[in-house]
């Protein structure tokens, strides 16, 4: 019985993939474990009331498992790894949590308006945190040569960082964390990341609103 998922559709372009990280992180779990699915592209501007029945809260993304629907991308990457072990994906705790505040810090920058109130230290601390990691532990990945679930919840996060920052605050990594420039290189060229990015344009379009309310 193939998997059925619900995911963040494109703001504007509802028949396109949206910009909603954590919906990627499960699709890219999905493909690298080599799952049949299904994708519904919910409009979460204009929910339709079946999703809704499934996912009372409007949230995305939600996977259909053995006749249930599960919401919540930890829950749905736990009961993926439990059923499909193979390949597994499990991270080892000690690295479980490596890059964990990137993504808050990221979002706390982008929206910021006052350049002195420390918001693009806290990421840029972060990311020193993250260099230092790949730089003290054989990788290329997190928890070394194989990729984990640490990495497609980062992939996904840190492919937003790089195109909104760019886009809306004309901001890169620096070029004083190398591992970070090649651990991204490494996420966005999996085969599993090409067929579940969505295009920068919706990177975009979807962090606009929040940008400039």
């Amino acid at each position: 019985m193939a998997l059925e998922i619900c995911v963040k559709a494109a703001v504007g372009a509802p028949d396109h993939l949206g910009d909603c990280p954590f919906s990627q992180r499960s699709l890219l779990t999905l493909e690298e474990k080599n799952l049949t699915y299904k994708i519904h592209l919910i409009n979460l501007s204009d929910k339709p009331q079946w999703f809704l029945d499934i996912s009372p809260q409007g949230k995305v993304p939600v996977l259909k498992i053995d006749d249930k629907w599960v919401t919540d991308s930890d829950v749905i990457v736990g009961i993926l790894e439990e059923k499909y072990p193979d390949p597994p994906l499990k991270t080892p705790p000690e690295f479980a949590s490596v890059g964990s505040n990137i993504f808050s810090t990221f979002g706390t920058f982008l929206k910021s308006k006052d350049s002195n109130d420390g918001s693009e230290q806290a990421l840029l601390h972060e990311l020193e945190a993250l260099e230092n990691h790949l730089k003290s532990h054989d990788g290329p990945f997190i928890a070394g040569e194989r990729v984990s679930a640490v990495d497609l919840s980062l992939a996904p996060k840190l492919y937003h960082l790089q195109v909104a920052l760019g886009h809306f605050k004309s901001w890169t990594v620096p070029a004083s964390l190398p591992h970070v420039h090649n651990y991204m290189k490494d996420l966005f060229s999996l085969d599993s990341f090409e067929k579940t990015k969505t295009e920068e344009k919706y990177v975009i379009s979807g962090w606009a609103p929040k940008v400039n309310p």
